[in-house]
Formats: C-alpha cells, structure tokens, sequence
C-alpha cells in the first residue's frame, strides 16, 4: 500500500502546500495526501483538481476543500463556514460539525456531514448532494437551485425558503418551512435516489422509509403580485 505524503502545517505554510497541490498533473501517481496540524486555518485544500485523497488531520476554519473538483477530502474534526464551498465534484467529508454555509453555491459532487451543520446549509446549492447525519440549522438550503439535501435529524426555521428544484429530505422534526415549500409525496425514483445518498454517505443505519420530502410549490418562479408579500 502507497503510504500518504504528509504535510505538517506547523511547519510548512498554507500557501507552499496549495502550490504543491495545484501543481500536481490531472493524471498524478501522488494521489495519497495527509495535512497534519491545520489549527484553525482558514482556506484549506481549497481549489484542488485532481484525482487525489487528503486527509486534514484536526479542525479547519473557513471555506475548507472549497471549489473542489475531482479530489476527495476527508476532515477529520470541525469545519467553520463555508465548507465545500462553489464544491464542482469530488467528495468532502467532515468526521465532525460543520458551520453555517456548508455547500454553499456547490455544483456537483457529496458533501458528508457526520456531525450537525448550522444555518444555510446548501444555500443556493445548484448541484450539490449534502447529506447530514445531525440536524441543520434555519435557513437551509435557501433558494436551492437543484441538488439533494439529506438531514438526519431535524432542520431549523424557514427550511428551503424560496425553493427551485432541489429536493430535500428530513428524518426528524422540521420548526418551519419557507415561503414555496411544502411536504411532497415520495415517489418510488425519490425513494431510490434517497436509499443510494445513504448508502454513499456510509449511512446504512439509516431507513429511507423514516424520511419526509420537501420541495418546491412553483408559485415563486415568476413575480405574482399577489405573492408579493412572499418575495
């Protein structure tokens, strides 16, 4: 087995590791990564595309594997705001919580929560699968444009206010929805979509049966004056 490159970022500075990573070729045999003492740091492995895997041993601070493509970062403590953030594909796991904005504005890949994630969670996903074993915060996945958000526990307030496309389920209790949410049926193909995220995520004690979906009422997608006061 290849052993891990290890970085130790109490030495090594963040801009030396991202200009290392940055130049890695799209088709690297350097593709086993280890980030030892992140201490907080904001920004880190943002930006990366390649085929890789790293692993950030400790907490991180804002916007961690943001813009990532293609490469697969497992943090293994906390993340602040803005995890995954602008995510393109790949796959981002926190071991632990995770701040406000996780995913935000992700257009493709999973993002794995194993923790809670705090308010705005997916907000303005457009592509981005987000699953959370906890709860998420209020707010979450505000004007989600298309993507899935799985929440193992319970959402917060205004949960998918001013909702597109993106499909949200919820295990727990949900405080409230937001304006152009509602509870819709879950068809067999939801159900199947739902049962693979869970599965992806390392999930399985979870039923898909236990889960609730939301999504979009469609009176939004074009001014009303009679729903003005949504707006």
């Amino acid at each position: 087995m290849t052993e891990a490159l290890s970085v130790d970022l109490a030495e090594t500075s963040l801009r030396d590791l991202h200009a290392t990573l940055h130049a890695l070729p799209k088709d690297t045999n350097r593709t086993l990564w280890r980030v030892r003492n992140p201490r907080g740091k904001h920004s880190v492995a943002v930006g990366l595309d390649a085929p890789i895997s790293l692993r950030i041993e400790g907490h991180v601070g804002y916007y961690a594997a943001g813009m990532n493509a293609r490469a697969s970062v497992l943090i293994d403590g906390n993340a602040g705001p803005g995890v995954a953030e602008n995510m393109m594909s790949g796959k981002v796991r926190v071991r632990g919580d995770a701040s406000q904005s996780a995913g935000a504005s992700g257009r493709g890949g999973l993002l794995v929560i194993e923790g809670n994630a705090g308010a705005r969670c997916g907000i303005s996903m457009k592509g981005i699968d987000i699953v959370v074993r906890g709860s998420v915060g209020h707010l979450s996945a505000f004007m989600a444009q298309e993507g899935f958000l799985v929440v193992g526990g319970d959402a917060g307030e205004a949960l998918g206010d001013s909702l597109y496309e993106a499909r949200l389920f919820v295990r727990g209790r949900v405080a409230s929805l937001g304006a152009d949410c509602e509870e819709k049926p879950i068809r067999p193909e939801d159900r199947a979509a739902l049962e693979n995220l869970l599965e992806r995520a390392g999930f399985s004690e979870l039923r898909a049966g236990d889960f609730r979906m939301y999504g979009s009422a469609r009176r939004l997608y074009h001014f009303h004056v009679d729903n003005a006061s949504a707006y």
